[in-house]
Formats: C-alpha cells, sequence, structure tokens
C-alpha cells in the first residue's frame, strides 16, 4: 500500500492509476488520509470488485449461508465427496426438471424451447 499526496495524484493521475492496479494508492490532504486509489489489471479485477461490493449479491451470500446453518442444501466440502461415491443425483436432477419444463407451454400456446 503506497500513500500519495492528493497535490501529487492530481498532477500525474495516470501514473497512479498503473501503479494502483498493483496495489492500492492512499491518497492524503494535509498528511491524513482521504481517499484510496483501486486500480484493476484486468476487466475480470473489475467484474470482481463490482461482484463483491453489490449489495444484492452480499444479501444472496448471506441468505445461502444461513439456508446452509439451517441444515439446507449440501456443503461445498461435500460435494467431492458425493463424486466420488459415484453419485448420478446431478444427471437426474437435470433430467427431472428438463421434463417438467418441456411439459409446459410456452408464450402464445406454443412449445417450450
Amino acid at each position: 500500500m503506497k500513500s500519495v499526496a492528493l497535490s501529487e495524484v492530481k498532477d500525474d493521475l495516470s501514473r497512479y492509476l498503473r501503479l494502483a492496479a498493483e496495489e492500492d494508492v492512499i491518497i492524503t490532504r494535509h498528511g491524513k488520509a482521504a481517499g484510496i486509489l483501486i486500480g484493476f489489471a484486468s476487466e475480470d479485477d473489475w467484474f470482481d470488485y463490482r461482484l463483491e461490493n453489490d449489495p444484492r449479491f452480499t444479501r444472496r451470500i448471506e441468505a445461502a449461508r444461513a439456508s446452509l446453518r439451517a441444515g439446507h442444501g449440501i456443503r461445498f466440502e461435500d460435494l467431492e465427496e458425493l463424486d466420488h461415491n459415484g453419485s448420478n443425483q446431478r444427471t437426474a436432477t437435470g433430467a427431472h426438471y428438463g421434463r417438467a419444463r418441456s411439459k409446459r407451454p410456452g408464450p402464445a400456446g406454443r412449445g417450450h424451447r
């Protein structure tokens, strides 16, 4: 993490944006932290940042964790064990949902794609 005075950042913003792609840059005003410049080395980094800071995504994660604590669902750690035991549950579930969807009429009475 690098600390830089606001006046320096204003004079050479593009340099500090490049630097921020590698490490956070703390911007100071009168010697005190006033903000942070966060750079993104790639489009994926930008996507991850947006996702991690999206309140809707955070709420969904919190709800999923609460559901797991309540005993619902399958823990990620248990998925590998299911796979090793030869479980075909995923395929059967997918086939079940596929049949259920195909019976529903689509828009204007046409068959569902």
